[in-house]
């Protein structure tokens, strides 16, 4: 999805446009997670831009786009652009704890 929002839309107050702009992100996100992965990987991955415009746009984690958005909007942008690409990939395993031995008194 690569997609330039427009946050002032005239008769609809701004607060009602951002939100609009977070749900159709996440009905995107979610028909993405819905899609079948290939054979040999597990995760969608998703890499995000955010910026006034597709030449400043930053990348971000998935988590943090609704907040960029709202910092886009409160610093008086009038349109905002959102980059966000799905891509297989695999989950990184976290290792185990180091095992735990209890302290003789």
């Amino acid at each position: 999805m690569k997609k330039t929002f427009r946050l002032h839309v005239p008769e609809k107050e701004d607060r009602r446009v951002l939100d609009a702009i977070k749900l159709e992100i996440t009905k995107y996100v979610k028909r993405e997670r819905r899609k079948i992965l290939p054979p040999e990987f597990d995760v969608w991955d998703f890499s995000c831009k955010v910026g006034t415009e597709s030449s400043k746009a930053t990348v971000i984690q998935l988590s943090e786009l609704p907040q960029e958005i709202e910092a886009v909007a409160l610093a008086g942008g009038a349109e905002v652009y959102v980059e966000i690409l799905a891509s297989a990939g695999n989950r990184v395993k976290k290792p185990y704890p180091a095992t735990y031995h209890r302290r003789e008194l």
